[in-house]
């Protein structure tokens, strides 16, 4: 019997089995979260190895990832370039922390940034993650304004991040446990011009000026779908600028080529943001890196200066951590010579045709499909009558969730799909829960309809067959 004082090598851990890994888990990490993912198939199994749009476990299985590793993996798994990349970093025993030594990874990158957004959009900051770039972004913008206005702007559907600071900012369904957060957020409705001019309206001071520092929004919102129309984006900025409020946009999902260009709003010829967010595929599917990157004058009035030169930091030490400033290097140089913007349009050739056409072979079951390049949306409905009962349970618990049916009836075709397609997918848990369609941009056509023939084949079985099975082997182990 292992005691608490006998450390586990990485060559054991290496060996651990599935049962293992799950009695650590409940023991160490977290009991609830080993009954979530044992929900689903792949909760089953340990992965032995992954390599681009394929994740490959123990026992010989061959699985397709259309998860797009939640935003992480443009580059799919272990882009050969991307591993070259750190192990070139390694081999040259380069130096990794260390802040009072300049880094010309840390300096390169800084230029790739400006380099493929557009405008002077040129001072780069690099955290860790997509929440703490979100915070970063805030913290600048605050500062800019002296500390002089106390209030910032949000969307209702908006999703950044579970941080205390970015999951105040935070106005979708996740946020359901009310933390302490940041003071003054005011929230509008998405895409709603007016909805923004009332609520800037009411956060005015006793002068009648504008009481706003920032205004976060992502010009396409991931987890639920839905994206801002050019005249609404276009109408922020007009409005931002008139009331010298910090715009912020916020493409920590959909940056370096997901939906079509290369971050979503560069599609719109001339249109700049005071700062842009981004992470997940930032770091080529191997680095935990973000950047928030601001406009020439906003970061100059901010931090420009010997006093504040230090003070943007959100998580000074591992700041511009070198190997993984190397990675997201290459990883920017893969994403514009490959050209991944063109590489999500493809898939979205192949992948919006197919969606539409199974919609509309199975109208009782698809209520929607909507997304835009290798980032859709598959809006289920139908579904057995037994799943009303659930509404009739008392409070608490799955009765709670208004949005339970929906979630039960994706989760029994994501179960599906994996367990005998060999397809890998998720769910978002915010807006309406998509079945979310997001491969990496490494996928090819084929592999695109091989995901469309599986998710036929998977609603042909009929929805009541299918949530009937996952409700017997799964859903019994998340309450």
């Amino acid at each position: 019997m292992r005691t608490r004082t006998d450390l586990i090598s990485l060559e054991e851990a290496e060996k651990l089995d599935v049962d293992q890994v799950h009695e650590l888990y409940r023991t160490y990490i977290n009991k609830s979260q080993v009954r979530l993912m044992t929900s689903f198939g792949f909760g089953q199994e340990l992965v032995d190895h992954a390599e681009g749009a394929y994740v490959h476990t123990r026992d010989g299985r061959r699985i397709l990832d259309f998860t797009g590793g939640v935003g992480v993996l443009n580059h799919g798994h272990n882009h050969p370039r991307i591993l070259a990349a750190r192990q070139r970093f390694q081999e040259r025993r380069r130096m990794e922390v260390h802040k009072t030594y300049f880094s010309p990874y840390l300096a390169a990158l800084g230029h790739n940034l400006s380099a493929v957004l557009p405008g002077d959009l040129t001072r780069s900051f690099l955290p860790n993650s997509g929440a703490e770039a979100v915070e970063g972004a805030v913290k600048l913008a605050y500062k800019y304004h002296g500390g002089r206005r106390r209030q910032i702007l949000r969307a209702d559907i908006s999703f950044h991040g579970k941080l205390l600071g970015s999951g105040g900012l935070t106005g979708g369904a996740q946020n359901h446990f009310d933390f302490p957060t940041i003071p003054g957020i005011r929230t509008f409705a998405y895409d709603d011009l007016d909805s923004v001019r009332r609520t800037l309206a009411e956060a005015r001071d006793a002068d009648g000026r504008s009481d706003v520092y920032a205004l976060l929004v992502e010009p396409f919102s991931a987890s639920t779908m839905r994206w801002c129309s050019e005249d609404f984006l276009r109408g922020l900025r007009e409005l931002c600028t008139a009331e010298d409020i910090v715009l912020i946009f916020d493409e920590i999902y959909t940056g370096w080529g997901k939906t079509g260009s290369m971050f979503h709003f560069t599609r719109y010829e001339g249109l700049v943001p005071d700062v842009v967010t981004t992470s997940k595929s930032f770091g080529g599917g191997k680095s935990s890196v973000s950047a928030y990157v601001a406009r020439e004058p906003v970061f100059r009035r901010a931090y420009d200066n010997m006093t504040d030169a230090m003070m943007q930091s959100t998580s000074t030490t591992y700041y511009g951590f070198g190997e993984e400033t190397a990675t997201a290097i290459e990883a920017i140089n893969v994403a514009v010579e490959d050209d991944y913007p063109a590489r999500a349009r493809a898939i979205e050739a192949v992948l919006r045709p197919g969606l539409e056409r199974i919609r509309k072979t199975y109208p009782d079951l698809i209520a929607d499909v909507c997304g835009s390049g290798a980032l859709f949306g598959v809006f289920l409905s139908g579904g057995p009558k037994v799943l009303d009962l659930i509404g009739k349970l008392p409070a608490g618990g799955p009765a709670k969730d208004p949005l339970i049916r929906t979630k039960i009836i994706t989760a029994a075709v994501i179960d599906t799909l994996y367990r005998k397609h060999d397809i890998y997918s998720y769910y978002t848990l915010n807006g309406r829960s998509p079945l979310v369609v997001s491969p990496p941009l490494v996928a090819g056509p084929e592999e695109v309809e091989r995901f469309l023939d599986a998710l036929d084949a998977t609603l042909a079985e009929g929805m009541g067959r299918l949530v009937g099975r996952f409700v017997r082997e799964r859903v019994s182990s998340l309450w």
